[in-house]
């Protein structure tokens, strides 16, 4: 295991241990922590690109301990009135109306690959910036409260139009998505002659 993954697999063992402190009130240990994991993040990234150890496993292992991290952070200090329980929700919600998407165009033996939207960065990026200044104004008290407030509603707004950007993509895919054609049998190309060697025909003058 090269070194990008084990960092990843770093913050996704301080997925707990970040929910225990916010539960515990422990918010400026958790802010550090959070602060860890963001830093580990950018040298994961930072390694695997400078020196190319990039693995399957990571692009795997990467966007889960991101996720996992920020809707345990989420959900945690939602349930503890930190944060307003409509955008839990939604933020929690657009995570599996993706993930159901993915998994049902595999079912449905439409595969889809979801790729990375502008809003869908701007979104990410907006909900970072809010669980660390909440983690931060809980453990610092650095009166950041109208910031806080702004941020929410539009972490709420980005989470929505991402969550739309994303559906509508998929309906756009499922809708005009044509499977590769099947192979038939070597019996039955055989019997409908797509076997048979082409002669080439002489033209006689």
């Amino acid at each position: 295991m090269n070194i990008p993954n084990s960092l990843t697999l770093g913050r996704i063992v301080l997925v707990p241990l970040v929910v225990w402190l916010i539960i515990t009130h422990e918010m400026l240990a958790a802010f550090l922590l959070f602060l860890l994991a963001g830093l580990s993040d950018a040298a994961d990234g930072f390694l695997a690109k400078r020196y190319g150890w990039r693995s399957e496993l990571g692009a795997y292992l990467d966007p889960i301990a991101d996720k996992a991290l920020l809707v345990s952070i989420y959900v945690t200090l939602g349930f503890a009135g930190h944060l307003p329980v409509w955008l839990v929700i939604a933020v929690v919600s657009r995570d599996i109306l993706i993930v159901g998407a993915v998994v049902l165009s595999w079912m449905l033996s439409r595969p889809l690959s979801m790729q990375p939207l502008l809003i869908s960065k701007a979104n990410t990026l907006s909900q970072i910036v809010l669980a660390g200044l909440v983690l931060a104004e809980l453990g610092l008290g650095l009166g950041l409260h109208e910031l806080i407030n702004i941020l929410v509603w539009v972490t709420g707004t980005l989470t929505i139009l991402s969550a739309a950007a994303y559906f509508w993509s998929w309906l756009r895919h499922m809708a005009s998505y044509e499977p590769a054609p099947t192979p038939l049998p070597p019996r039955q190309r055989k019997a409908a002659g797509l076997d048979q060697p082409q002669r080439s025909r002489v033209r006689t003058t």
